[in-house]
């Protein structure tokens, strides 16, 4: 009955009704509506039309694609120079965060295919291989720069991030070696 009602259903919807948070903060986002995203595609055949819905301005309602509000978060948060530097300015829990929203990112691809090439890549170049970047994970958290950097490998052996540059890819590995030893 389960697979049943799965295979009836073209629309994901999930609404967020404040703006503590959002979709790349949390796991929560996409387990829920990636997992329901992903099981919905893969028993129907189709993916169904996936929003995200805005009600924390009761006021103003807003509804956005799936892909709209990626790409919102993205720009406004993931790569945001303010953000970044706050998250410099917690060490250890600001390094812990920035691999998790890598994470998360990667998470929402696997279950909905909203992330492209180019996102992947200025995720690599400017949240990982940023010199100042380096400098704060290496100091703070190396084990978090590990992780990210071996989550953005693992896209592109799953082929979410289809054609990084090849020197791209070379830096990411070569740093994941570095890490690696020296956290031996």
């Amino acid at each position: 009955m389960f697979k049943q009602r799965l295979s009836e259903i073209e629309v994901v919807h999930q609404n967020q009704d404040n703006r503590e948070h959002d979709i790349l903060d949390s796991d929560d986002y996409f387990q829920f509506q990636g997992g329901l995203h992903a099981a919905v595609e893969q028993i129907r055949g189709k993916a169904p039309v996936t929003y995200h819905g805005d009600s924390s301005n009761p006021e103003q309602l807003r509804i956005r694609s799936l892909k709209e509000e990626f790409n919102r978060v993205f720009r406004s948060r993931v790569l945001n120079p303010r953000w970044l530097e706050a998250m410099r300015r917690h060490g250890y829990k600001g390094a812990f965060e920035m691999a998790a929203t890598v994470d998360y990112f990667f998470g929402y691809d696997a279950t909905c295919d909203v992330a492209s090439d180019n996102q992947y890549a200025d995720l690599a170049q400017q949240l990982l291989l940023n010199p100042t970047q380096q400098e704060f994970f290496r100091r703070y958290n190396p084990q978090a720069l590990r992780d990210a950097t071996q989550r953005l490998l693992e896209a592109h052996e799953r082929d979410l991030w289809e054609n990084p540059a090849p020197d791209l890819l070379e830096q990411l590995r070569h740093q994941l070696l570095e890490l690696q030893g020296e956290l031996e």
